[in-house]
């Protein structure tokens, strides 16, 4: 008779985390489908966000373009 070997509370957190990270393998057509799908997948901490939106506040407004400018458009 074969004897199983209990695992210790390491070596089964160990065997999850394993299980958890089995993904099935998955292909994409184009660079940016990729992107769009891990960008889709990955949490972003509160601190970069943050970071982020501050610096998006900082950048220059894009100049209007060079027909509203001539025709006086709004």
């Amino acid at each position: 008779m074969k004897q199983e070997k209990k695992l210790t509370p390491r070596e089964q957190q160990q065997v999850a985390e394993t299980q958890s990270q089995k993904v099935e393998a998955r292909e994409f057509a184009t660079a940016e489908e990729l992107l769009r799908h891990d960008a889709g997948q990955t949490q972003v901490p509160p601190a970069v966000a943050k970071r982020l939106d501050e610096s998006i506040q900082r950048e220059p407004k894009p100049a209007r373009p060079w027909w509203k400018r001539l025709t006086g458009g709004g």
